[in-house]
């Protein structure tokens, strides 16, 4: 039992680092997509735009800071391409697509494919396997130790930002506890204020002794 579970989540996970998607780019539009990476992170993908006779198609990568990671001008349609890049930092990258068509041309919509992988399914270990002449289990074995750490490390961030999102919950509750007594101390203020003012003025019409 507790190897299959270990076995779903190491599923889980591995579907976690793949992503893939179909959508249509509209002519002389342009189409973006988003996702927040940590950093020291390898990140390919694959991607295809339909053929569309006499239109360009672009694409670009690039972070929040506009550095361009990647980028392609006038690609080559119905063509398997590939890019590739590895962050530096934890940021949110955008891969944008972008259709260009001639004024004189009425152009038409392009099916764009696009699969990401990053972290270990990002990594070629029958590359890895061949430079270095390793056996199939040894190469087996180095993916395993890839993906226990990259297991570990994904448990030490979620514990991370459990504890940030816990400080951030504790100074909120802090910070509302002292508004609420400041407030009660104010109304309690206003209260009296009110008591002895309307107490005064009664007096003054001789309304109470």
């Amino acid at each position: 039992m507790i190897q299959a579970h270990i076995k779903a989540f190491l599923a889980i996970l591995l579907v976690a680092q793949v992503h893939g998607i179909m959508f249509f780019l509209e002519p002389n539009s342009h189409k973006c997509l988003k996702e927040e990476v940590h950093a020291n992170v390898l990140v390919t993908g694959e991607y295809e735009v339909s053929e569309a006779m006499g239109q360009k198609a672009n694409y670009v990568i690039q972070d929040s800071k506009g550095h361009i990671l990647s980028q392609k001008e006038d690609i080559p349609h119905g063509k398997l391409l590939k890019f590739s890049f590895v962050t530096e930092t934890y940021d949110t990258f955008e891969i944008c697509f972008i259709s260009r068509v001639p004024n004189h041309q009425r152009g038409i919509r392009q099916e764009v494919t696009l699969i990401t992988k990053r972290g270990i399914e990002a990594k070629s270990y029958e590359g890895i396997g061949e430079a270095a002449k390793l056996k199939p289990v040894e190469v087996e074995l180095k993916r395993l130790e890839d993906l226990s750490e990259a297991i570990v490390q994904d448990f030490a961030r979620m514990r991370k930002n459990e504890e940030e999102m816990r400080d951030t919950n504790e100074a909120t509750n802090t910070r509302v506890l002292y508004f609420s007594l400041f407030s009660i101390c104010i109304l309690f203020g206003l209260s009296t204020w009110q008591l002895f003012y309307f107490r005064r003025f009664f007096r003054m019409k001789k309304l109470i002794e």
